[in-house]
């Protein structure tokens, strides 16, 4: 079913040697010419200028926040004032945001619903639903649909996951908006994978939106990687609708967005950097912060007619600047944008001229010098950065904030989702009554912890941290590795890794081993499948290797059973993983292991326990969890074979924790 929406898009000409395009956007509020400049007005007032200015400087379309107007006033205040046009006497259109950027630049959880956002009022559940209803209330003439931003460097596997929630959101949206005065655009993502923005692209295009947006740039990625993927969407994108480029840029970034075909942009660099004494001029940067202006009787901008070019010097500006006195910010802001919107007018001029290809090559030239009249000296030597990638590893930042650690040739990510350390206590040594049993009675006798899987050590520093300060019991803790990188590249970036901070994953990764106070941590390192067998039994087991994509016969029933024999002394033993696969659990249930309920991880009900001679305090699963393994596509271990399956299953079925005694 078509869009209707009381908003219409008319392209005018494009230019000779490029992909730039006059057009304009019409709305309620008035026409839009394009390319267009938007101001940002996040809580409904361009900072630092009033209506009289902003009429003065004459945007045909202003952009607004939905998140921050949904928390002050809210919707209640915008039904009785009449809209957002209304209160804030703007007599022209009006584009508002979703908050999709806020649940990326607040690090908000994020489920299928919708995103929980923090307000000083306590947390907010933003959905594409009622982002909807806000901007219907704000009474806006271009609305957004919802969608999920995440840094554009993330993996192929996070990215996809991102894309097709932001399909899915945006069908709501669509449903939301339908009957509303204002027209809604969708928002093309998928980070810097030019395949998932193809797939975007097609997934959108067949919803048939009367506008979109390129989202998820200018947040990580550099300027070429920018510039290409916004050459490849806008190329894809039905022609015939509006192309807006989310959040981009510098006067620069928006002439090459022109020149690849963009109408709209945003961006709030003409206020926030105003307020940083960085001015735009026709003969580039001007940073009015800088010693070199302190009396310099010179104007801002010969070419500009605006106050702050003809009433001023550099050298007063410069005072302002470095006084911090809010007459500077409001000067240079309005100046600011001034430039860009009168760079957009130029643009437009040049395109229905068809003269835009040599605009663009003179123009690429100035935009982007960095104060031309005082050239900035040598910049001082910094130190090399250290790498961000080691082997076949590399950092990780999730949406929600947290530095991980991703295997590059799988796209697997160590504790992808939760916050690292909290999930490593969370799973791996609250949970244990032995760990706490340890604590408790610090006469008792020793406990070997076997933590297999080391990868960025947050696991075993759950465990010292735990034990830090304590009397307790000997503790014997036993890190199992083949692939040191991991850890490595993570002690090499203690700021992100903030549980590294200690001197005992440091002198694992010199000497091998660390002792303190009744702990004793060793690294093994090598194939756990080959070098475990010689080792002291474990009473504690921490499984966290790669998952079966990657380490298939860590997870097999073969390896489950070695461990069972090598492990099972007739004494307690508890083994702790993130995983709740069937199969996995099977091949535990089969090898002798009785099995658990463990904690919620991410998105995750449940992980998993493995026990022998222990259950006290632990949820063994029940009948009810076999009739759902009979309904399962996927019960068998990786190592059973179509022959086997058969004996399997009555190994599983008549294990004794699914006797009725024990159910």
């Amino acid at each position: 079913m078509r869009y209707k929406a009381r908003v219409r898009f008319e392209v005018h000409v494009t230019a000779t040697g490029s992909h730039a395009r006059a057009g304009t956007v019409h709305t309620s509020h008035g026409a839009i010419p394009t390319p267009a400049f938007m101001p940002v007005g996040t809580r409904g007032t361009v900072r630092t200028q009033t209506l009289a200015q902003l009429l003065e400087l004459d945007p045909p379309i202003v952009l607004a926040n939905t998140y921050h107007l949904l928390v002050r006033p809210g919707p209640e205040l915008f039904a009785r004032a009449g809209g957002l046009h209304r209160w804030m006497a703007w007599p022209r259109a009006i584009l508002t945001d979703s908050g999709g950027f806020q649940i990326f630049s607040l690090r908000s959880k994020i489920a299928e619903e919708g995103a929980m956002l923090p307000t000083q009022q306590g947390p907010l559940l933003l959905t594409p639903e009622r982002s909807i209803a806000m901007q219907r209330a704000i009474g806006s003439d271009i609305m957004m649909a919802l969608d999920v931003c995440i840094p554009s460097t993330a993996s192929h596997a996070e990215a996809a996951e991102a894309m097709e929630r932001t399909h899915r959101w945006a069908a709501r949206s669509r449903a939301a908006a339908e009957g509303a005065p204002g027209a809604l655009f969708a928002i093309v993502q998928g980070a810097c994978h030019l395949d998932l923005r193809r797939r975007s692209v097609d997934a959108l295009a067949a919803m048939d939106f009367p506008g979109y947006a390129i989202g998820g740039l200018a947040v990580g990625e550099t300027r070429a990687e920018r510039e290409d993927t916004t050459e490849l969407v806008a190329q894809l994108l039905p022609a015939e609708r509006p192309r807006y480029l989310m959040g981009v840029g510098t006067p620069l970034d928006i002439l090459e967005g022109v020149h690849r075909g963009i109408d709209m942009f945003d961006c709030v660099l003409p206020t926030a950097w105003a307020q940083q004494g960085i001015a735009f001029t026709s003969r580039g940067r001007v940073d009015l912060r800088r010693g070199a202006y302190f009396a310099s009787e010179r104007p801002l901008d010969p070419a500009c007619p605006c106050a702050a070019c003809t009433t001023y010097t550099r050298s007063y500006l410069h005072h302002l600047v470095r006084c911090k006195e809010p007459l500077g910010w409001q000067l240079l802001a309005f100046h600011n944008l001034r430039h860009y919107l009168e760079l957009a007018r130029a643009m437009q001029r040049a395109i229905a001229a068809d003269v835009f290809a040599a605009f663009y090559r003179e123009q690429r030239e100035v935009l982007g010098i960095p104060d031309a009249d005082h050239a900035p000296g040598p910049a001082p030597v910094k130190k090399p950065r250290r790498p961000t990638e080691r082997g076949a590893f590399a950092l990780h930042v999730s949406t929600h904030g947290h530095t991980s650690i991703r295997h590059v040739p799988s796209g697997e990510i160590m504790h992808s989702v939760n916050a690292p350390d909290a999930e490593a206590a969370r799973i791996y040594v609250a949970q244990s009554r032995l760990l706490a049993r340890a604590v408790e009675d610090p006469a008792g006798a020793p406990l070997v912890v076997w933590d297999v899987g080391l990868g960025a050590g947050h696991n075993a520093m759950a465990l010292v941290r735990r034990l830090e300060g304590l009397a307790h019991a000997p503790v014997e803790l036993v890190s199992f590795e083949r692939d040191l990188d991991a850890f490595l590249l993570a002690l090499d970036h203690g700021k992100p890794f903030a549980h590294l901070r200690h001197e005992a994953p440091h002198r694992l990764a010199a000497a091998g081993a660390y002792r303190r106070d009744g702990l004793a941590w060793t690294l093994q390192r090598g194939d756990f499948l080959d070098g475990f067998a010689h080792l002291a039994p474990p009473d504690v087991v921490f499984w966290d290797p790669f998952s079966q994509k990657v380490d298939r016969p860590m997870w097999s029933l073969a390896t489950f059973r070695r461990l069972r024999a090598h492990a099972d002394r007739g004494r307690p033993v508890e083994l702790f993983t993130y995983s709740c696969s069937t199969a996995v659990r099977s091949a535990m249930l089969a090898a002798g292991f009785s099995v658990a309920r463990g904690a919620p991880s991410g998105p995750k009900q449940e992980t998993t326990i493995a026990l022998l001679h222990s259950f006290s305090g632990h949820e063994l699963l029940d009948r009810a969890w076999l009739a759902r393994r009979a309904r399962s596509t996927a019960p068998f271990p990786p190592d059973v074979s179509a022959d086997e399956r058969a004996a399997l299953e009555q190994l599983v079925a008549a294990h004794p924790q699914f006797s009725t005694a024990t159910s």
